[in-house]
């Protein structure tokens, strides 16, 4: 059975299938809206012009869309005949998640630059894949899906990092002076952000002005220095809220807050609620 992309946000914890339509897809072109959801897209036909985040994209045959949890997407056209795979993670289920290297990898590999071409070859092996995925989704109740979930996140996150990056060291010489800036700010902000959320201490490190590092990362993914540093504080806050037993406090002090009032005000400010709601209602 095929499964129809959700417009919002995953009603499993994990979903894999094909057969996106026109019909579908033009669900979006009305107005933008917020993915809630982790979504991998692979098309072996057709065209769609997008916007995620802000940045113009064009998906066509033998390309990969990496769509992460919080990304604003509008569909502008589709052109010609679709043969679309994807798969994805639910919302509830990448908030609980752990966060691992490899998870964190994909992070930052694909931030702002949602979309790489793979060649042919590539593109018929992952397709190969998912129509494997698809087989198991189907062969599998739902709490056999289960608990195999966090085994397929992880193996998922290794293998699109290895993708973006092996693409990435090909065309390391092709970047841009921007683009390498931007790649090895937002590589500091994954080692870092728990540690600090000062935009002129990451300009420093780099070696530049703070205007000049928020100007380069705005024109080059869409978003601004501290959204992004936001992002991974807040991922970071859910995740251990919803998959451990840490104390409000204990969480607070391991993102290195002042204090729980300011950890509070900074979760609610970004969120729309407390910390302790979040995790009880969230």
């Amino acid at each position: 059975m095929e499964k129809e992309l959700p417009k919002i946000d995953l009603p499993e914890e994990w979903i894999v299938g094909t057969g996106i339509s026109k019909e579908l897809l033009s669900l979006y072109t009305n107005f933008p809206c917020r993915i809630k959801s982790e979504i991998f897209v692979l098309c072996m036909s057709g065209e769609v012009e997008a916007s995620v985040n802000l940045n113009r994209i064009i998906v066509r045959a033998n390309d990969f869309v990496t769509i992460m949890p919080g990304t604003i997407l509008q569909i502008h056209s589709v052109k010609g005949e679709m043969e679309l795979y994807f798969g994805g993670f639910s919302s509830k289920y990448v908030e609980q998640a752990n966060l691992n290297r490899s998870t964190m990898n994909t992070l930052y590999i694909t931030l702002g630059r949602p979309l790489i071409t793979l060649r042919q070859e590539g593109a018929a092996l992952l397709k190969d894949y998912l129509c494997f995925l698809i087989k198991l989704y189907e062969f599998f109740n739902e709490n056999t899906r289960k608990f195999i979930t966090p085994h397929l996140y992880n193996n998922i996150h290794i293998g699109i990092a290895a993708m973006y990056s092996n693409r990435a060291n090909e065309n390391k010489s092709n970047l841009s002076k921007s683009e390498i800036l931007c790649k090895n700010f937002t590589q500091l902000v994954m080692q870092n952000y728990n540690k600090t959320r000062n935009v002129a201490w990451y300009a420093e490190k780099l070696g530049i002005t703070q205007t000049h590092l928020c100007t380069t990362v705005k024109q080059a993914t869409g978003n601004t220095c501290m959204e992004i540093i936001s992002r991974m504080v807040i991922m970071d806050a859910k995740s251990q809220l919803k998959s451990t037993n840490l104390s409000i406090q204990e969480i607070s002090d391991s993102l290195n807050f002042a204090n729980m009032s300011f950890f509070g005000k900074y979760f609610k400010r970004y969120v729309g609620m407390s910390p302790l709601d979040y995790r009880n209602n969230g």
